[in-house]
């Protein structure tokens, strides 16, 4: 992991400097990325563009402002399908939202309650994202309400990794199972949690909804690969403006998604800096980055492995220089053994280290007591994990 920072330094300090934020605060180290992403000058830039030439509604106008931002709001939806790599987009459709919770609500109001049938089954996961939780059981209660009784299955984790579990997977899956709800990227874990295992069980024609909030952004996405039918993103966390956010959609399997009610004004503004964000991806390229924070977190989970008042969460066997497994992605998750998570973040920030430290937003089956996590992007440094690790040493 050394000599992959080694080689991208050269292409990474030029990114870093395009962060405002960043380089106006060279004392602070910004480590929640993973709760919202910083934004790059280019992303800043083309906000305030849009809104000093053409800010106007969309589809409600025939002047040459209206025109212009109907014009971005369908080149964007564009834009999306080919950040994503989405192999049909004729057939495919894409829909703002204001991130990913609702993304994933608007899924699991609008389009799943007419795919499912009194006695079907429905499986969740019940260890991630609060967000990815929630919608799935209101849907059920909302059929419930109507005399549709739909079965809720969790969706099987492994012990020792956390990755989801395929082999008990394949034992709950049934003829009457209709849909899945899954996560990319974990949230606390930061680990890729293979969902092309889950079609691998559940077969080619069940609906598989990705929650892809920490992978979008932050590496590479290919629907093709993961041949998932919905992929729900925000925008805050993909270096766009915050009240962003899109819900891919296949369109191939179950019916035609259709968000219901009327939409009213989308965020226009957020929309034109959702595009730059990916136009400035793909050039700075989502695999480099990648690179690069996945070598940064490797830096940090080796370090706290040496340090016994700290327990990191999540897969153990990653925790040493050379593991045969997957490294996390951008974020690392931890625990003082005596120092309570809120106390550990207000003294991190005492020495310049902003961090996340609380529950962060599990589900039910998640982790019921807090931790501090440290989650990273293409702005951040060696220096500044090193940096971290020598703090946090000091408070063993």
């Amino acid at each position: 992991m050394t000599g992959t920072i080694e080689k991208l330094t050269s292409w990474q300090l030029p990114l870093r400097a395009q962060f405002p934020i960043i380089t106006a605060h060279p004392d602070l180290a910004y480590l929640d990325s993973a709760a919202t992403a910083q934004k790059p000058q280019a992303v800043l830039d083309a906000v305030q563009t849009y809104l000093t030439t053409s800010n106007a509604n969309a589809g409600r106008g025939s002047y040459p402002w209206a025109n212009a931002t109907t014009a971005l709001v369908e080149d964007t939806r564009d834009r999306i399908k080919r950040f994503l790599g989405d192999p049909d987009p004729d057939r495919s459709s894409v829909h703002f939202t204001s991130g990913a919770s609702e993304g994933l609500r608007t899924v699991a109001r609008d389009w799943l309650p007419g795919l499912l049938g009194d006695g079907d089954e429905i499986v969740v996961p019940y260890a991630d994202h609060q967000a990815n939780l929630s919608p799935w059981l209101e849907a059920r209660d909302l059929l419930a309400r109507q005399g549709i009784g739909v079965r809720v299955r969790e969706l099987p984790y492994q012990a020792a990794s956390g990755d989801y579990d395929p082999a008990a997977l394949a034992a709950i899956v049934g003829p009457r199972t209709r849909f899945v709800a899954a996560t990319h990227v974990h949230h606390v874990y930061g680990v890729d949690m293979n969902v092309h295992r889950i079609r691998r069980v559940v077969g080619p024609d069940v609906p598989i909804c990705l929650d892809a909030a920490q992978s979008v952004g932050h590496l590479p996405v290919s629907v093709a690969a993961l041949d998932v039918d919905f992929v729900v993103f925000s925008g805050h966390k993909a270096l766009a403006l915050p009240g962003s956010g899109a819900v891919w959609a296949r369109g191939r399997r179950g019916p035609a998604f259709r968000p219901g009610g009327w939409q009213g004004t989308p965020n226009t503004a957020g929309i034109a800096s959702l595009a730059a964000a990916l136009d400035w991806l793909d050039a700075a390229g989502t695999d480099r980055i990648e690179r690069w924070t996945v070598a940064l977190t490797a830096r940090l989970t080796d370090g706290l492995s040496r340090l016994d008042a700290y327990e990191v969460l999540g897969c153990r066997t990653s925790l040493a220089a050379g593991s045969p497994v997957q490294r996390r992605r951008s974020l690392v998750t931890f625990r003082h053994r005596e120092i309570g998570s809120n106390d550990l973040g207000f003294i991190l920030f005492s020495h310049g280290f902003m961090v996340r430290s609380d529950g962060h937003c599990q589900a039910a089956g998640g982790e019921k007591e807090g931790s501090v996590r440290v989650s990273l992007h293409v702005h951040n440094t060696p220096e500044e994990v090193d940096a971290l690790l020598t703090t946090l040493a000091n408070l063993q």
